[in-house]
């Protein structure tokens, strides 16, 4: 889904990979990274989770919203689309067995993760609209 967006930006799949991130974005992504890595399943599965599910429910709020520039509302449409919907139903159902087996310490870290992910995903948006660059 994401290689077909790129190209309807004009923006080479491949090439994309070599972007240097900005600082919020670096952070978002390493900071799931590292809840990933760290373990165990359901931190990671909330780190991820929060990407999933934000983007679900915007694409859903911007897509009844509309956008004039086709290439927006393709994005709109690919986040609001019933494949991703079950894919984020998928994630969430998962979120919530691997919740209910897992001790309430485990429990609180998936929360504490997902609140981390929520505020990580307003950064990186943030970042985007005010063009967040290095400054150095």
């Amino acid at each position: 889904m994401q290689r077909a967006l790129l190209a309807r930006f004009d923006v080479d799949p491949d090439a994309a990979a070599d972007v240097t991130l900005s600082p919020s974005g670096l952070l978002y992504v390493n900071t799931m990274l590292g809840h990933a890595a760290r373990g165990p399943l359901g931190p990671a599965l909330a780190a991820v989770l929060a990407c999933a599910w934000i983007y679900w429910e915007v694409g859903r709020e911007l897509l009844r919203r509309g956008s004039p520039d086709p290439r927006y509302q393709t994005w709109l449409e690919a986040y609001a689309d019933p494949g991703y919907a079950d894919s984020v139903r998928a994630l969430l159902a998962l979120a919530d067995r691997v919740g209910e087996r897992a001790g309430a310490a485990e429990r609180e870290r998936m929360a504490a993760v997902f609140v981390e992910g929520a505020r990580l995903e307003w950064l990186f948006w943030d970042a985007a609209w005010r063009d967040e660059r290095w400054p150095v």
